[in-house]
């Protein structure tokens, strides 16, 4: 297991804790939808405007079955787990985090983005009934769920890196 998937509803903080936990651990970090949009030449928005999100999320699938193989913390995109496929790719490669964030803690996070076409497209009560929708999933593919309710991004990497270095074998 070389890898390391933090999954979890848009605006968990996967990419602010990644990053950290590159940092900590010194693996390389990517953030999924940067990678696909390095590829594609086209912002995620672009790529739902242009091909739809079926297309997107084969995009997804497409990068788990091919990303490179080494040791590395990968954030992936709120959807990913959606995908049976993409299920057990991460849990056959890698350790899989489920970053649990309370959907009014997400909810501040994203409303006023306008990068995430899910968030522009939809209601708050349409985003909460995903959240809902797509937790059950988000703790079906996790080895671990990781509470971030009160707990600080400094905590919670090192909870996640100490995770990580039991498995290595390191301290």
């Amino acid at each position: 297991m070389k890898k390391v998937y933090l999954i979890g509803f848009m605006g968990c903080g996967k990419s602010a804790i990644g990053k950290r936990l590159s940092f900590a651990t010194k693996m390389p970090y990517y953030d999924m939808d940067h990678e696909i949009e390095k590829k594609m030449g086209m912002t995620i928005s672009e790529i739902f405007a242009t091909y739809g999100e079926e297309a997107f999320r084969e995009m997804e699938t497409e990068f788990l079955r091919t990303f490179r193989d080494e040791y590395c913390i990968i954030a992936t995109g709120g959807g990913v787990p959606m995908r049976k496929e993409n299920r057990e790719i991460m849990r056959r490669t890698g350790l899989v985090f489920f970053l649990n964030a309370p959907f009014r803690d997400v909810w501040r996070r994203i409303a006023t983005l306008k990068k995430r076409p899910i968030v522009q497209a939809s209601t708050r009560a349409q985003l909460e009934k995903l959240f809902y929708v797509r937790k059950p999933l988000y703790l079906y593919c996790a080895h671990f769920k990781v509470e971030t309710e009160k707990r600080s991004i400094h905590d919670i990497t090192d909870y996640i890196a100490f995770q990580i270095n039991r498995f290595k074998g390191g301290k």
